[in-house]
This record gives structure tokens, C-alpha cells and sequence, in this order.
């Protein structure tokens, strides 16, 4: 009889070619060079002059093009990343109706916290879902305004589509995408207000945020008339109360990194040779069914989100069963030495488990 192989003589199983895990910064396009993706910038230029304005409108126009973003909507980069484009828009349009936040994971709550101990609104709902699960989107009142999250990247729970949003609502809709654009479809007659940074789903620079607003939004912010303090780098609007269509045409409301602009044209880039929104959609889910494949195989580990139709492609959020956040963290601690999975533990405020940018 043969005898069992020395475990001397056995492969080492294979690494993943790029061990970055992270949901945010992410993984750069395959075959990135910095010296290649950066040949263009314009080094100790004003963002003003004529090459730094053409590099923003080029920026813009791609994001309009590969997004499939309507005409008549508006396109925007921002300061302090997704976080400062959905915060510019609570403090300059809520106010004139209720609100529902509609939250599951972390980064909703956080707006949600925003909206009742610092903006204080007097008609608020808290529409909240425990981790791994949505909560009842059926029951939202439209004529309120209501902010969400498109994608939980640190639930791992996604809205399966927009179709619970009406299209004749009478309250604008705010949506945090900055983990579903440019992977999950985006139907824009559901959305007056879109956010999201660079450096989720493409892989982009961080503090940098995206701006997509709607007329509705449009009327709302030379409507709405707000006592309450209001930031320099969350103006839209001009001394007479009119949008600032300067924002929205190449000029920016403080200085932007030139470099980042590179960084985020050269994703742009590589998402249009990959066919636009339609190819990267079928490369993140591609990626996702290998994910999946392996946890239907193993009985010790489980998506967080209940509901398969919820399950996120791209901040995938994983649950080990019947290991302690000691234990997970040590299992984490040992993929990252190996340079197997880099920043692969769970964020702040989730339950322990690796989630997957």
C-alpha cells in the first residue's frame, strides 16, 4: 500500500495574486502603475488654469457617461469624501418636511445620529435594521424626505433594487451609493441625490467626494431658506440663493488633490475598457460567486445578510460561527502575516467576521 505524503512534500496552497481586502481604500485596477496613471498630471498647477478645470470636466463627463447619469442631473466633486458630500446635502436641504433614515450598519446610523443631535429636525424617523438584515422599506412615508444607504459596507447588506421608491413621491430622496457605484445598477428616476467617493468601488484616493443631484434637489436647495450655520465647504448656493452652477462645471469649493483627479480619471478609464457600468457589474459579480461558492462549501462560515437577494458583491461581509472576536481576530492577524488578506478584519461597531472590499 502507498503511504501517507510527508507534509514536507505537500503545496502550499495557493495566495491570492493581490491580498487587499480592504472595503475602503480598495484594491487598485489590475496592471496599475503609478507611472503610467500618473503621466498626465499637471504637478504645481492651479486647479484653476485651464489644464487643472479640463482635467475635473473630463473627470465629470466620464462618471456622467460610464454611471448612464441623466442629463438633466447634475455632477459634482466635493470636499471630505462621501462622508462631506452626504452631510453638505442633509444641512442645506432638510428641513421643510419630516425625515426617515432608513440604516443597518454603521455609516447610516451615523447619519442618522447627525440628523437628531445635531441637525435636531423636529419630525425624524428612525427606520433601523439590525445588522445582516433590512428593515421595512414598505412602510416609509414619501411624503417625507428619506436618506439610505444603497450598499452597507459594514453590514454587507444591499437594497436589491429601488423599486420600493415612487416615482411621483413628494419628498427628495438622499442615497449614500459610495460602496454600490460603479458595481450595483442605479436607477436614477429613484434618486435625487447620489454620493459616494473614489475610493470604494474603483479603487480611487481617499477625501474626495461625488455630488449627483437632481432638479428636484435643484429646487429644494434656492427654495429652502435655513437659519442654521452653514460651512463654506457645504455652500451650493450664491450669495442670491441660486445654485453656484460654477460647482458643477469645473470649478471646485476648495482646493482638490490634482493627483487624486489622475488617479480617479485613469479608473474611469479602466472601467470604460471593461465595458462601462454593464462590465464592471458582471466582473464584481464574477468575483463574488468565487466568494460564494467557497462559504456554501464550508458549514462554519455564513454571510451576515439574511436574505440572499441582499447580499452585497462588493463590501461582502462574512460571519465565522462559533469563534469569539479573540479568536476571528487572531485567525485575521494570521492571513495578514502571511500576506494572504490584508485589512480584512471587521470595522468598528460589527459583529467579528472578515468583510471584503
Amino acid at each position: 500500500s502507498q503511504s501517507p505524503r510527508d507534509a514536507s512534500d505537500m503545496a502550499a496552497p495557493p495566495k491570492p495574486n493581490c491580498p487587499n481586502f480592504s472595503s475602503g481604500p480598495c484594491a487598485k485596477r489590475p496592471g496599475f502603475s503609478p507611472a503610467t496613471a500618473y503621466a498626465g498630471t499637471p504637478f504645481g498647477r492651479s486647479h484653476r488654469a485651464a489644464i487643472g478645470i479640463g482635467k475635473i470636466r473630463e473627470s465629470m463627463e466620464l462618471t456622467r457617461e460610464i454611471l448612464k447619469i441623466p442629463k438633466d442631473y447634475l455632477v459634482a466633486m466635493v470636499p471630505a469624501s462621501d462622508t462631506g458630500a452626504v452631510e453638505m446635502m442633509m444641512w442645506q436641504l432638510l428641513g421643510p418636511r419630516g425625515v426617515t433614515v432608513a440604516h443597518w450598519e454603521s455609516f447610516g446610523s451615523g447619519w442618522m445620529q447627525d440628523a437628531e443631535k445635531q441637525l435636531k429636525l423636529p419630525k425624524l424617523r428612525n427606520l433601523k435594521g439590525a445588522f445582516g438584515e433590512l428593515p421595512d422599506l414598505k412602510s416609509i412615508d414619501f411624503k417625507d424626505d428619506l436618506i439610505f444607504t444603497f450598499n452597507g459596507t459594514t453590514s454587507g447588506v444591499r437594497v436589491p433594487d429601488l423599486d420600493w421608491i415612487p416615482d411621483d413621491r413628494e419628498g427628495l430622496t438622499i442615497c449614500d451609493a459610495t460602496s454600490a457605484a460603479f458595481a450595483m445598477d442605479i436607477d436614477w428616476k429613484k434618486i435625487d441625490v447620489l454620493t459616494y467617493s473614489w475610493q470604494k468601488c474603483l479603487g480611487g484616493e481617499g477625501a474626495h467626494g461625488m455630488l449627483v443631484i437632481s432638479p428636484r434637489a435643484v429646487q429644494r436647495l434656492e427654495s429652502f431658506k435655513t437659519d442654521r450655520p452653514m460651512p463654506k465647504i457645504f455652500r451650493l448656493t450664491n450669495g442670491k440663493g441660486k445654485l453656484d452652477k460654477a460647482i458643477f462645471n469645473g470649478s471646485v469649493i476648495n482646493t482638490p488633490s490634482m493627483v487624486c483627479f489622475e488617479d480617479y480619471i485613469d479608473a474611469l478609464k479602466w472601467a470604460k475598457s471593461c465595458g462601462g457600468l454593464a462590465g464592471l457589474i458582471t466582473r464584481s459579480m464574477r468575483n463574488f460567486n468565487v466568494v460564494k461558492k467557497f462559504v456554501d462549501a464550508k458549514p462554519w462560515m455564513e454571510f451576515l445578510a439574511k436574505d440572499p437577494a441582499t447580499i452585497s458583491n462588493t463590501s461582502v461581509c462574512l460571519v465565522i460561527k462559533d469563534l469569539t472576536k479573540a479568536e476571528v481576530k487572531t485567525m485575521t492577524d494570521l492571513l495578514d502575516r502571511n500576506a494572504v488578506a490584508y485589512d480584512i478584519g471587521s470595522p468598528p461597531g460589527a459583529p467579528p467576521g472578515p468583510p471584503g472590499g
